[in-house]
């Protein structure tokens, strides 16, 4: 194996090690909305849960020669909020509704789905990436 591939193969690891830090911090995420979705303020003039969304930017990395994918951010979805009949609540307003969380549980199971698809493939990178290093190494054990 010559060093120009040793690098390749650290790349490899690299870059797909930095999608599945992202793809994960995606899904604590996720659940965390989905963890809300149903939970409603507890006293008048509070908000209920808002959903969160994370967003990923592109670093490069020069030692590397490649891009990295990071974490940009987690923001707020500025989505309405919902509302439901609930005169017993404390929240509730003088109609008897009670605001409810932005969250679609829907929404948010095709994005959970997605980001496991994401994690998987880049699992699966690596997983060949290792494959290749077993096999080099086997072959350079048994000429």
């Amino acid at each position: 194996m010559s060093a120009n591939d040793a690098n390749q193969l650290s790349t490899i690891f690299t870059v797909t090690g930095s999608a599945l830090q992202a793809q994960d911090q995606r899904m604590k995420i996720i659940a965390e909305n989905i963890a809300n979705a149903d939970a409603t303020p507890s006293a008048p003039g509070q908000q209920p849960y808002q959903r969160q969304i994370i967003t990923f930017k592109d670093v490069f990395d020069r030692a590397l020669g490649a891009y990295r994918i990071k974490v940009a951010g987690v923001t707020h979805d500025t989505s309405a909020f919902g509302s439901k009949y609930d005169p017993s609540n404390p929240a509730a307003n003088a109609k008897g509704y009670v605001q409810t969380p932005n969250v679609n549980p829907v929404t948010e199971m095709v994005d959970m789905d997605e980001a496991q698809h994401d994690y998987q493939a880049n699992l699966d990178a690596l997983d060949a990436a290792r494959g290749m290093v077993l096999k080099t190494i086997d072959l350079l054990n048994n000429p």
